[in-house]
């Protein structure tokens, strides 16, 4: 969520879950889920959800949004259910990784950078997963027409094989294209993959 335009249009949208109580997990989380274990890094964390669903079966998280709403939940959230997870308020295109994880989320993030800044973010979070861990990665594709949610100065669709060309050489453990209705007749296409780095 680089751009203004994108964090505001998703801190509006949370302030509305958060007001409905409403914290599923969406598709992607929930294929991503069962893969997320040890030392995760979610970048683009949103509300949440996945990070804290990750924390409630042990692992150890560190969750970077850029919308204070998201951040102000989950810290609440780890708190009232002590599960220790670490919430960082960041514009993640300048967020700095350190050290190793056995799972590193960007679901619903890579799109909202200019693609260079994207595919930069990529190649980090590949040195960044430690061995024998797992990159997740959901983006829109080209042939999206719902763009309400971009900042025109930064965004970035994907070719349709464009996350298995970028982890060629990973043991891709889940790979798939959806595509979902949005508002004005338009749609979203998606690619989301898990890929796990080799183990030496």
């Amino acid at each position: 969520m680089a751009g203004n335009r994108s964090v505001e249009f998703f801190d509006t949208q949370f302030k509305r879950q958060i007001a409905a109580g409403d914290y599923a997990l969406n598709p992607f989380e929930t294929a991503a889920l069962p893969y997320v274990r040890g030392r995760v890094l979610d970048l683009g964390c949103g509300l949440g959800n996945l990070s804290l669903g990750a924390a409630r079966r042990g692992a150890h998280v560190v969750a970077v949004d850029a919308s204070a709403t998201a951040i102000v939940r989950i810290v609440s959230a780890s708190l009232a259910e002590n599960l220790g997870v670490t919430a960082v308020l960041a514009d993640v295109a300048a967020y700095r990784m350190a050290g190793a994880y056995d799972a590193i989320v960007a679901i619903g993030l890579l799109m909202f950078m200019r693609c260079e800044a994207a595919r930069g973010l990529l190649s980090e979070i590949k040195q960044h997963v430690a061995p024998g861990g797992v990159a997740i990665a959901n983006v829109l594709l080209e042939g999206t027409t719902y763009m309400d949610m971009f900042d025109p100065q930064a965004y970035c669709l994907f070719a349709r094989e464009a996350l298995e060309r970028e982890f060629s050489g990973w043991t891709i453990e889940l790979a798939r294209h959806e595509s979902f209705p949005a508002p004005g007749e338009t749609r979203k296409d998606f690619a989301t993959i898990v890929a796990r780095k080799a183990a030496s």
